[in-house]
């Protein structure tokens, strides 16, 4: 196997590398990839937007975001346990008052930031939305 230059490679696992290397390579913005001012269009998707206004806002967003796919996964843990009979109706109490104290909570959180718990759902594009669709 020959490299870019036409030299035999000695090692192919040194030739993988290479070319994993050079795919990978962050490279500058293109100017093109910038917005034009005035035609309202936005950044390119995986640049960085960071608004000065905003970033407090987008911040809590994205703790807030990760928050909340903790607690759906401790919720559906929590069901997966009473379902299975592994807790005693004290524990299945205390456990569900917990839990409708932490929805509250989240709730709360989310309108003094001015958001809503559906504006926490990533759209992970292809892979569809980070958290599942409310029962």
């Amino acid at each position: 196997m020959a490299d870019d230059d036409g030299r035999e490679a000695s090692d192919p696992l040194a030739v993988a590398a290479e070319i994993t290397a050079r795919a990978f390579r962050l490279l500058p913005a293109e100017p093109s990839d910038r917005t034009r001012s005035g035609t309202g269009a936005r950044p390119p998707a995986g640049r960085i937007n960071a608004d000065p206004d905003t970033v407090e806002r987008d911040l809590v967003r994205l703790v807030l975001t990760l928050v909340e796919l903790l607690r759906q996964l401790m919720e559906r843990q929590a069901l997966h346990r009473v379902d299975q009979g592994d807790l005693s109706e004290d524990d299945e109490e205390r456990l569900g008052a917990t839990l409708m104290v932490l929805h509250d909570r989240m709730t709360e959180l989310c309108a003094r930031y001015g958001l809503t718990l559906d504006d926490l759902n990533l759209d992970l594009g292809p892979l569809g939305t980070l958290l599942p669709p409310p029962d």
